[in-house]
């Protein structure tokens, strides 16, 4: 799998992008800086195009990271109930702070989701069968019940709808001054980028790490506060997109190995062009229409994600 590839293919799909919508518009219409379509152009396609490269790189390198962390490959943000602690942070936040302000809602939220983290990854330590597929159903069945206590709590206080509405992952109401918290996770990829090697060692266990020379306990709680970072700006802003950190590093790995420097452009370029792929093809079924770019996503990357469990069974045997 070449870069470069990834690359061409991230403009190409880019470029589409910015072109597809409810309103046609050609590039000879941008000629015009005062036409509307030049508007809708700067405050719609832009900004959406801008939230779907830092979302899909986001939960992309957050998936690689939980991945390398736990030594498991079918363990991310969606299977270790990181966004669903995320969901569960909003809610309380709702619930019992009526007045709380956008940037706590924030800090809720992403404390609610390194808490989570944090407490799978201490499950994960406690159990003795780790085997490849029974640790993401555990993470899945934890997920599920901080998901059902978000659903209760919030049925009970009639303010379902508005979570539901406000998470389903989506990039339609995009505009410019609605996506700029996703640039928080600007700062994680680097960090992300920056201690790569020292997750990959500590991906070969605590005991490996420490005979190295090397703070597991520090690495790993870097690598957990990168991961809420990434996925509390992408819950907030977009809504929760399953399945992305789950299969773009698994089929890179396939590729590259787990070396998470030499991983990390490749997953970062090919988890953008998934999502813009997806988003397009949402975008185009039901034109001048789109299905949330959620479900496209959910469809695709289950099935994908069937494969790999099987795939993992197959090699288990």
């Amino acid at each position: 799998m070449r870069l470069w590839m990834l690359i061409i293919a991230t403009i190409v799909l880019s470029f589409i992008s910015l072109f597809i919508g409810a309103i046609d518009i050609k590039p000879s219409d941008l000629l015009d800086l005062g036409s509307e379509e030049t508007q809708i152009f700067l405050i719609s396609r832009v900004p959406r195009l801008m939230a779907i490269i830092l979302a899909g790189a986001g939960m992309s390198i957050a998936g690689l990271i939980m991945q390398s962390l736990s030594q498991n490959k079918f363990v991310s943000p969606t299977t270790a109930g990181t966004l669903d602690a995320a969901k569960l942070g909003i809610m309380i936040s709702m619930l019992f702070f009526t007045n709380v302000t956008y940037t706590q809602q924030i800090l809720f939220s992403f404390s609610f989701a390194l808490i989570g983290t944090l407490i799978f990854m201490q499950i994960l330590d406690r159990i003795k069968f780790k085997d490849a597929i029974f640790v993401p159903l555990i993470g899945i069945m934890y997920g599920n019940i901080l998901s059902s206590i978000t659903t209760f709590f919030g049925y009970e206080a009639d303010i379902l709808q508005n979570i539901s509405s406000w998470l389903m992952g989506s990039f339609t109401l995009i505009i410019a001054g609605r996506y700029e918290l996703l640039y928080v996770s600007i700062p994680a990829l680097v960090l992300a980028y920056i201690y790569a090697n020292k997750f990959t060692v500590a991906g070969m266990g605590e005991e490996f790490a420490k005979n190295l020379g090397l703070s597991y306990k520090v690495v790993l709680n870097i690598g957990l506060v990168l991961v809420a970072i990434i996925s509390t700006s992408v819950v907030l802003t977009v809504g929760v997109i399953p399945f992305l950190g789950l299969i773009v590093p698994n089929i890179v790995s396939l590729y590259m190995g787990d070396n998470l420097r030499k991983t990390i452009p490749h997953t970062m370029f090919l988890g953008i062009a998934f999502l813009l792929m997806c988003d397009i093809i949402g975008r185009i079924i039901v034109h001048p229409y789109e299905i949330p770019v959620n479900v496209t996503v959910a469809v695709i990357g289950s099935a994908i994600f069937l494969i790999m469990l099987f795939r993992g069974r197959a090699y288990a045997k």
